[in-house]
């Protein structure tokens, strides 16, 4: 036994390969959806193809249901694609939309996953003609229950 101890004495630690560490990140499409979403409820003057922006943000649709929101993602590049379909209202100016759109969604995905956005695809499938109407809440009162809804679902995600 002693002559293994002394084995491992005279072994020089530079033959010795230690692999590097990989490290592996998986970002689910939902994710992509969700902060897309996220970004879009932001923005005055669009709406998903399905339901509404609330519901989708707040869970009250499954996200696998979300459409109108496609991601690729390249692993190889670190990078994602993205392709939004949506409503707009009429009198919206489209490039300035589309641009504002962009922008918020390369912002809020690079920053929140740390990958790059090769494009933001904005397709508008569908013009509206007439803006939902407002609930009797007062503003303050729309607050606190949108407030309400997104801590319940951030609690019970």
């Amino acid at each position: 036994m002693d002559e293994q101890i002394d084995n491992f004495e005279d072994l020089d630690t530079k033959e010795i390969d230690i692999p590097e560490t990989i490290y592996i990140r998986d970002i689910e499409t939902r994710v992509f959806q969700s902060i897309t979403i996220k970004c879009l409820s932001g923005i005055d003057g669009v709406g998903l193809l399905e339901g509404t922006l609330m519901d989708n943000l707040l869970g009250r649709e499954g996200l696998e249901r979300i459409k109108g929101i496609y991601v690729e993602q390249d692993p190889k590049n670190r990078s994602v694609s993205i392709k939004v379909e949506l409503n707009v209202y009429y009198g919206i100016s489209l490039p300035e939309k589309s641009e504002e759109i962009q922008e918020k969604i390369v912002q809020e995905v690079t920053r929140l996953t740390g990958l790059h956005v090769t494009s933001v695809h904005v397709v508008f499938k569908n013009l509206l003609l007439e803006r939902p109407k407002l609930e009797e809440n007062t503003p303050s009162e729309d607050a606190a229950l949108e407030e309400e809804d997104l801590e319940d679902f951030i609690t019970s995600s």
